[in-house]
């Protein structure tokens, strides 16, 4: 089962296809003016659900696109009644404001996001703190057998692979 679409192990890739980590120098512009080149933001990424969501029609949608959050977005589901009386609901509502695409939904929304699996949306929370808190979809790890360090690619991984 993948986690996500395949990618290189150095960083998350844009929607697209596989490329950089998500801060990547771009030669375009740079040259003997003595520019320094520009930077590239990356702020799609793409996933496949554990899953995947059950739509009324019994079709599973698991690949997905994620963008990286913006301060109104976690700021405007404060406001929202549900999230009010239960806190627990802040990421369901979060979650159908960045996810942007989910298989061939026409549209995704909290209510797409309160019909999936538990543990499809234990990913997405896991895949939204990894891209917006930490800036990259690869984590820390020891290995149990040997206790040797070392880092795995949340973003492009299958499971079971480093």
């Amino acid at each position: 089962m993948r986690r996500t679409a395949p990618q290189p192990p150095a960083g998350a890739a844009p929607v697209g296809g596989p490329g950089p980590a998500p801060l990547e120098e771009q030669q375009a512009g740079a040259g003997p003016t003595g520019h320094a080149p520009r930077q590239r933001l990356l702020t799609e990424f793409e996933f496949e659900l554990p899953r995947g969501y059950v739509d009324d029609s019994g079709t599973v949608h698991r690949h997905g696109v994620m963008r990286l959050a913006t301060a109104r977005d976690e700021l405007v589901p404060l406001r929202d009644v549900r999230v009010q009386e239960n806190p627990a609901y802040l990421s369901v509502v979060l979650l159908g404001r960045v996810i942007t695409r989910l298989g061939t939904l026409p549209m995704v929304h909290d209510g797409v996001v309160e019909n999936l699996f538990a543990s499809d949306l234990a990913f997405l929370q896991d895949f939204y703190r990894q891209v917006n808190a930490e800036g990259h979809t690869r984590a820390s790890v020891t290995c149990p057998h040997c206790e040797k360090p070392f880092e795995v690619e949340l973003g492009g991984s299958r499971l079971g692979e480093s």
